[in-house]
């Protein structure tokens, strides 16, 4: 290749950029649900995703803060998973719905309509995979003209750069930056 800078060149000059602000988040109940996406036993464990265990407290967390607050609670599945695959700490309760998808949990569901129905402006998305349902599903939310907030220590992937690069993307990529805000579990009240 003699003096032709290669790519793998670069890469390895790149710095990472800052951390994103993190900010305290003040939602109404009404207008908000949380999403739930397919955290399950087969791909939230310790041999395969430890970081996914590491995020089930907070995520517990918001679910206890939701359904005290009477807000819509929905989770979402991998196309191959069934309701017994949820991890048993975030089982859901009788009336939360579970919807069955591949990454982008819109594509082919009813979703929007169960959103529409109960005039849901607002989604908080937790779930494992960051760079799959997490990315593909806040993207998509947006589209619809939905706000989208994504508590970092609700997301996991197997690697902390697929975390990293996903909320990278939705704070700085042209579709999304606009409509996604960055923030913690604890960080996020109710009025």
């Amino acid at each position: 290749m003699g003096e032709e800078e290669t790519i793998i060149d670069q890469w390895e000059r790149v710095k990472i950029p800052a951390a994103p602000e993190l900010v305290e988040v003040k939602l109404k109940i009404r207008e908000t649900a949380l999403l739930v996406l397919d955290i399950q036993n087969q791909n939230c464990n310790q041999d395969r995703r430890p970081r996914c265990v590491r995020t089930l407290h907070h995520v517990q967390m918001l679910l206890q803060k939701s359904r005290k607050s009477g807000m819509l609670v929905v989770y979402t599945l991998t196309s191959a998973a069934s309701k017994a695959d949820i991890r048993r700490e975030i089982l859901p309760q009788r009336d939360e719905q579970i919807i069955k998808a591949s990454v982008d949990k819109f594509y082919e569901t009813n979703l929007e309509e169960i959103l529409q129905e109960n005039g849901i402006k607002t989604v908080i998305i937790v779930g494992t995979s960051a760079n799959g349902a997490v990315l593909h599903t806040a993207t998509s939310a947006v589209a619809r003209k939905l706000e989208v907030i994504v508590p970092i220590n609700g997301i996991s992937s197997t690697y902390p750069y697929e975390e990293q690069y996903s909320t990278w993307h939705l704070m700085n990529a042209p579709g999304t930056r606009k409509r996604v805000m960055l923030t913690k579990a604890e960080m996020i009240q109710f009025i």
